[in-house]
């Protein structure tokens, strides 16, 4: 169960909010496209605001350099009826609220983690800028394979950095990068900046080489002459290789 995965991650009493946030606040950020007011009205069941981790919670010291500020996590559970769009709600949930956010989604009995870094707009010191974003695979927390369960007790509080509320993120970002590294390897294991920094490239490029697989064979079927098939052919298998050997190295 979904309770079971919160009370791994074992966050104080004193963090807990469990706030329902309603629809209406996405709809007044006024930064959702027509595709984002469908996913929030169709896709999404309930949002919790579920913990609150600031310097009056949790012994963590907040952060704040030129580039971010970083004094408070919020940690939300959004239930989704559909996870078709879950990339897209992420995305607009980050834009709309103005701390680093963890994201449970839910749907039945799986859930997907979600985090994004954030930084401060240089030409406007008032508004944040959302940089990449990492999501789990869907997986259910009561039956978790070996990375899933090694994902799990690495998320614990007292397995993360209490340096700060940016050391403590950033614990949290590379167990996600671990995981999703770990449905390409088969090994699940945090590593250093260098390495992580080397793995996010590593899955930025599979992306990318996954999403061009797509377009060659959307090409493909529509291809009528047997010498560009061919070369078609050629380039998937190519993409595949490059794929094979990016995974190799994770």
């Amino acid at each position: 169960m979904i309770q079971d995965f919160l009370d791994a991650l074992d966050i104080p009493d004193a963090c807990l909010l469990n706030k329902t946030l309603f629809k209406k606040l996405f709809l007044e950020s006024g930064q959702l496209d027509i595709t984002d007011k469908k996913a929030l009205r169709d896709d999404i069941e309930k949002i919790r605001w579920l913990y609150t981790l600031k310097p009056s919670t949790i012994n963590i010291a907040p952060y704040k350099d030129s580039e971010r500020e970083y004094d408070e996590i919020a940690v939300l559970q959004i239930d989704l009826s559909s996870p078709a769009r879950v990339t897209r709600i992420a995305s607009f949930v980050n834009k709309a609220i103005p701390y680093p956010l963890v994201l449970i989604f839910t749907h039945g009995e799986s859930l997907a983690i979600s985090v994004a870094d954030k930084r401060i707009n240089q030409a406007d010191k008032t508004k944040w800028v959302v940089e990449d974003g990492w999501m789990t695979h869907w997986f259910n927390p009561s039956a978790p394979n070996e990375a899933e369960q090694k994902f799990i007790e690495d998320l614990s509080i007292k397995n993360l950095s209490f340096v700060n509320f940016y050391a403590f993120y950033t614990d949290i970002k590379n167990c996600v990068i671990a995981l999703n590294a770990s449905q390409r390897s088969g090994v699940y294991g945090i590593t250093s900046k260098a390495q992580t920094d080397t793995r996010l490239e590593s899955l930025r490029r599979i992306d990318k080489l996954e999403k061009e697989i797509a377009d060659l064979r959307g090409a493909l079927k529509k291809e009528t002459q047997f010498n560009a098939k061919l070369r078609l052919n050629v380039a998937v298998k190519d993409c595949q290789d490059e794929i094979a050997r990016l995974e190799q190295k994770l």
